[in-house]
């Protein structure tokens, strides 16, 4: 009998038909990314190179990550989750706070490392396995309570951080697992039916002055929104800057690196422009054509994410893809709609273009399970 020098990994690899690989999804993934690269350079110094080395370290570990089946990384998810909780509750503990805010680890000359970030990719694979094992009860309240606990222990850390915006990310991901894990239309009816009536409640009940589920800046945001005109000159400035610098923009931009003083960069209208409006810099520079190809751009990730998803093997792979669109599409929708004014403000980067390392590298890693989920998507 020969020995075998090959590793379960390497062997796995060779039964791999690389002619599955979705190249198309690589393609729009790296495109928008370097988008995202030459348009952070010319919204604020200083941040272009770190950009520049996360991407190209973020991309191997897609790689890597692509080549990795997603059910054995699955089945590390208690690992996994442990992990999740532990760094959720050390950056309480010891984060870095910036404005009462404690959501990041300082890492030295590299920058910080926001934990939140890595959850959402880590509660994709998890609770795709957790929920994939419960599929053939998911429809009964006692399961769906269960797995919904555990959701929200993470979801809560994340919350108290302070993290509105990032929670809401995971909310409405736990909704598209879910979805896509098979839960029957009569239970969704029955969610549905509670969860509105809660939610225009919940609406009301945050703009009465007696409210306690917002802080102060959370609610004026909102307000802000609600009622801009009496909120122009202060939290509802960002958002009109950025219409403003959207629109000037017009057809074709203004050209990368505008420094004028009318410019965001130039004049300053804007705080962290490499981030949250990130858009606006896109619209004032590339023009409206430039908005269209990065919006197009999220489209087809997105459509490309969801098509992998429908040919997926099994329903874990599924939900894996399901749940990475919905945080690319989510995401883009709120942090477009913030930079336009359809929505109020809060802080969201807008995937693979804002600047941030932590968010670049949850994204890549969702990205890296997706393209494995699609180079299996013909084998049983």
């Amino acid at each position: 009998m020969k020995y075998n020098k090959r590793s379960p990994l390497s062997s796995r690899i060779r039964k791999y038909n690389f002619r599955m690989y979705d190249i198309r999804l690589l393609i729009y993934v790296i495109a928008l990314s370097i988008i995202g690269v030459l348009v952070i350079g010319s919204a604020a110094d200083g941040f272009i190179t770190k950009q520049i080395v996360g991407l190209i370290g973020s991309s191997i570990i897609m790689v890597i990550i692509s080549l990795l089946d997603y059910n054995y990384i699955a089945k590390i998810s208690w690992v996994l989750y442990s992990i999740n909780i532990l760094m959720l509750v050390a950056v309480r503990l010891v984060g870095y706070n910036v404005n009462g805010a404690k959501r990041w680890f300082r890492l030295g000359s590299m920058g910080t490392f926001q934990p939140s970030e890595l959850c959402k990719a880590l509660l994709v694979v998890i609770f795709a396995y957790i929920i994939s094992e419960q599929k053939n009860r998911l429809d009964r309240f006692s399961t769906l309570i269960r797995i919904f606990f555990l959701y929200a222990i993470p979801m809560f850390l994340v919350m108290i951080e302070p993290d509105l915006s990032t929670t809401l990310v995971l909310l409405f991901l736990f909704a598209v697992l879910i979805f896509a894990g098979g839960l029957s239309f009569r239970v969704i009816g029955i969610i549905m039916a509670v969860g509105i009536p809660l939610g225009a409640f919940i609406i009301w009940y945050v703009q009465q002055p007696f409210q306690i589920l917002l802080r102060g800046y959370q609610l004026n945001r909102i307000m802000s929104f609600l009622h801009p005109s009496k909120f122009l000159l202060t939290t509802g400035n960002q958002q009109y800057n950025s219409i403003m610098a959207i629109g000037s923009g017009m057809l074709t931009g203004k050209g990368l690196n505008n420094n004028t003083f009318t410019s965001v960069k130039g004049g300053n209208f804007i705080s962290e422009p490499q981030t949250d409006f990130i858009f606006a810099v896109v619209g004032e520079e590339l023009g409206f054509l430039g908005c269209c190809l990065v919006i197009g751009l999220l489209l087809l990730i997105v459509i490309e994410c969801l098509k992998i998803a429908a040919n997926a093997r099994d329903i874990r792979g599924r939900m894996i893809a399901a749940g990475t669109a919905g945080i690319i599409s989510f995401q883009s929708f709120v942090n477009i709609g913030v930079a336009t004014g359809l929505i109020p403000n809060t802080g969201l980067p807008l995937p693979f273009v804002s600047y941030g390392l932590s968010s670049l590298l949850s994204n890549f890693i969702c990205i890296g399970l997706v393209l494995n989920v699609g180079l299996q998507r013909n084998r049983r």
